[in-house]
């Protein structure tokens, strides 16, 4: 977007943006007295200022303060925690021993094959509804210091 701002006595700075690939006369019906003005002065050779104006239109009220080599200089490193193996095993074994197929257990659960895989192969993000889920279905716990170990059925809290 070109800004044109004139600096004729009469109409110093008023300052018109037309659209690029069009002409002042054309736009601004208004502004004609203005925009005859701003003619009328480069025909005269007088100064008519044009500057680019960037972002200008846009919604952009703040920049960006790190540059890309800055980025690249920090160290820390951001993931997720993933299951561990131990519990995959843990949940591979007790799904076998109950003759179930990953299909057969995410059907159980409402959850999606792919749910059980990753699991299994330590890729997923731990999801206590989840492994809660999938520990009421094989009957072995998933979570805390007794992985691997049988529920104990008891009484539930209301």
């Amino acid at each position: 977007m070109v800004l044109v701002t004139v600096l004729t006595r009469a109409h110093l700075g008023h300052t018109l943006c037309p659209p690029p690939g069009t002409s002042l006369t054309s736009l601004y019906p208004e502004h004609i007295g203005l925009q005859l003005a701003i003619l009328a002065a480069q025909r005269r050779g007088e100064d008519v200022e044009t500057s680019k104006k960037w972002a200008a239109g846009q919604n952009k009220q703040h920049s960006i303060t790190k540059n890309t080599a800055k980025l690249d200089r920090e160290t820390e490193e951001l993931h997720h925690d993933r299951v561990t193996l131990e519990v995959g095993k843990v949940i591979q074994r007790g799904r076998q021993s109950k003759g179930l197929t990953q299909k057969d257990l995410a059907t159980k659960i409402n959850e999606k094959p792919q749910v059980i895989a990753d699991y299994e192969s330590g890729r997923a993000i731990p999801n206590n509804q989840v492994l809660g889920k999938i520990e009421r279905a094989i009957g072995l716990k998933l979570r805390g210091k007794d992985i691997g170990k049988p529920i104990e059925k008891g009484p539930r809290a209301k």
